[in-house]
């Protein structure tokens, strides 16, 4: 019973979130997370475009934390719209794998693995997004090398936070890029001004944390 208690605060969903935030904005920490959570944007962009009849072209990571996809067909109010939006899914998915149990934990681990290794193989045509992607890589197969420890859920846990709170954080950018953005373009396409398509991001992005905090 002493070791159950021992972890039972790292498995508190808030406590998670503070501990996330915190990361979240230590410098040079926060790096690969920046990534992580661009890797998922540029991703859903393309499979966007699968699902709705493209293809990805290429995918390409920067240092800064940035992105693009490149592709052609499809529906193009889906993909643009699924960039923020897939992020928030993903970061989701991380989430609740993490909770399942610790084979869940190992198994979105391994997935996580399997599509950054894919989109290498398949998508990236440049030396940076692949030395991106192969940190990325790292950072989970590290956590399948510990996958017997208490810590593997926590720490996806944790990641996923991440994820979601970049994710939620994100589209505040938009607004000092009023045309160079998802939500330009989504406004091009749909008439529905970008700060609509903004404010909706976010509102996704809240309404997956307060989920999985009703959850735990």
């Amino acid at each position: 019973m002493a070791a159950k208690s021992t972890w039972l605060p790292l498995h508190n969903f808030w406590l998670l979130v503070v501990i996330a935030l915190l990361l979240s904005q230590l410098p040079v920490i926060n790096i690969p997370f920046q990534w992580l959570e661009s890797f998922f944007h540029e991703v859903s962009h393309g499979l966007a475009a699968i699902l709705s009849g493209g293809k990805i072209i290429r995918i390409q990571l920067f240092a800064n934390g940035a992105g693009l996809c490149t592709s052609a067909g499809g529906n193009a109010i889906f993909i643009a719209f699924s960039g923020y939006a897939g992020a928030v899914l993903f970061g989701m998915a991380m989430y609740w794998g993490a909770s399942a149990h610790r084979q869940g934990a190992k198994l979105v681990s391994s997935a996580l693995i399997g599509l950054i290794l894919l989109t290498v193989l398949l998508w990236t045509r440049d030396l940076l997004t692949v030395l991106i992607c192969i940190v990325l890589v790292a950072l989970f197969s590290l956590k399948l090398a510990y996958s017997r420890s208490a810590w593997l859920a926590p720490i996806l846990k944790i990641m996923a936070l991440i994820v979601l709170l970049n994710a939620l954080q994100s589209p505040w950018y938009l607004w000092s890029t009023p045309h160079q953005s998802d939500a330009y373009l989504l406004a091009q396409y749909t008439l529905i001004p970008g700060f609509v398509w903004i404010l909706i991001w976010i509102a996704l992005a809240i309404w997956a944390l307060l989920l999985l905090g009703k959850r735990g």
